[in-house]
């Protein structure tokens, strides 16, 4: 599908600093789709750490530069559900400037949100013979609603699965506790590690148990944590952010 609409990649820090390889997954995926993508130099970081902190007051000024950076785009599309979920609900509001935060919030999309909902993606041609569990991180699930939740009586829906069913060979493991959380929570993964460790191995033990080859994702914070834990452990599961298995599989 070509989109022809200008699209800015927003990368999160600890993306741009850890794990570039899922910035660069995306944004060659966004561009085998037809997108054409642009990477605005001047962005950085969206506030969400010092939000979470207790800080509110002290993102003013990355939320007004988030808005002036990327003012000029149709879309904005980022790998990670928790900073989207930041600019979109959670980035204090701004005496006057209360158009540019509707029109930021209206435009502003998650990796797979913008798969689904904007490029409407299928089919998706390729094989990826492997089995695969999928971590429901809390932002984007419940915050974004990128799919339904457990505890909801609601129609089972998942952007995420919707995308990765269409590929030949790669099976979909059903977890017993399907949207638990990893234990991270960012600054709740230091001001209670031994809580944040234990949660992680539960997550975890989910996934094993069930014979995952792939621990996949969509917020590299919850594959970070999950993934150190396994490492530590010696457990033999490989991560991947979702950007990176659709990147290898659609040529």
């Amino acid at each position: 599908m070509n989109l022809n609409k200008k699209i800015a990649l927003f990368i999160p820090c600890y993306v741009d600093q850890f794990y570039p390889n899922v910035a660069i997954a995306t944004l060659e995926l966004l561009e085998k789709l037809g997108c054409s993508v642009s990477y605005p130099i001047g962005q950085t970081c969206c506030g969400q750490p010092m939000a979470n902190a207790g800080y509110e007051r002290g993102t003013l000024g990355t939320t007004k530069h988030f808005l002036e950076t990327f003012k000029d785009y149709d879309y904005i599309v980022s790998p990670s559900g928790s900073c989207v979920l930041h600019v979109k609900e959670h980035a204090p509001a701004i005496a006057g400037m209360e158009l540019e935060q509707q029109t930021l919030h209206d435009k502003i999309f998650e990796l797979t949100e913008f798969l689904t909902d904007v490029l409407k993606v299928e089919p998706i041609k390729g094989s990826y013979p492997h089995k695969v569990g999928f971590h429901a991180s809390c932002h984007g699930h419940r915050g974004l609603r990128l799919a339904s939740c457990s505890e909801r009586n609601e129609p089972f829906f998942s952007k995420t699965k919707q995308l990765l069913e269409q590929i030949d060979g790669l099976e979909w493991v059903d977890l017993t506790r399907k949207d638990e959380c990893c234990g991270f929570g960012g600054t709740f993964a230091i001001m209670e590690e031994a809580l944040s460790v234990q949660i992680g191995k539960d997550r975890l033990e989910d996934h094993l148990v069930h014979g995952v080859e792939i621990l996949t994702g969509g917020d590299m914070s919850c594959i970070m944590h999950l993934e150190g834990i396994a490492k530590r452990n010696k457990h033999p599961l490989q991560f991947k952010h979702i950007a990176e298995i659709l990147n290898e599989v659609i040529s």
